[in-house]
């Protein structure tokens, strides 16, 4: 299914980094010397192709015809520089059109991964004798997703809420405990198993 967004901003430069959201797509602004630098972060799982127009006074750009850049899943790509002119302010306006119809005439540029916040949040609990921690830490620390690790022995008071939820004591678990969008789990022992329940609905 095609989807083309388009935005448009008019926008007088007063700070270093400017935003704007358009549907899945946020785009930044960074000036970096005398230029300021647009890009587009993809903050979901799905690849887009964007296209950015950008039309003002008081900056000068190339003149080659925009064309659409592909922009991974829980990505950052720098889509377009300006060359700012000295003693100057800046004024512009963009548009942003983005596509979920991938092309394969779409540029593909260096990206830089971004962490994204999960379907659902994932706080992992550790207990002092969490045994498959480990396989879980390392994956989650190497994926795409922001998520919270704590150790029980350093916050007593999660500690002491979390006696309420077990029959058992929690030093004695060797799983790691892991809460998932506010259910508690003792059974995901891998990442893959995370996923699965990551997943569903």
């Amino acid at each position: 299914m095609m989807m083309i967004k388009r935005i448009t901003l008019f926008i007088l430069l007063a700070t270093l980094k400017i935003s704007a959201q358009q549907g899945p797509i946020k785009v930044e602004t960074q000036e970096i010397s005398n230029r300021l630098a647009f890009y587009a972060v993809n903050e979901t799982e799905k690849d887009y192709d964007v296209m950015l127009t950008i039309k003002g006074t008081n900056f000068r750009q190339s003149k080659a015809r925009p064309r659409y850049v592909r922009v991974p899943g829980a990505s950052k790509v720098r889509l377009k520089t300006i060359v700012l002119m000295r003693g100057k302010k800046p004024s512009y306006t963009f548009d942003l059109k983005v596509n979920d119809s991938l092309s394969k005439r779409a540029l593909r540029m260096e990206f830089q991964r971004i962490k994204i916040k999960p379907k659902k949040s994932i706080t992992l609990y550790i207990t002092e004798r969490c045994v498959g921690c480990d396989s879980l830490l390392q994956p989650l620390e190497q994926s795409n997703y922001l998520f919270k690790a704590l150790k029980l022995s350093e916050n007593p008071a999660i500690k002491e809420q979390l006696k309420r939820s077990f029959s058992q004591p929690l030093d004695s678990i060797e799983q790691p405990i892991i809460n998932l969008g506010g259910r508690l789990f003792t059974t995901i022992g891998n990442y893959d198993r995370l996923l699965e329940e990551l997943n569903k609905e």
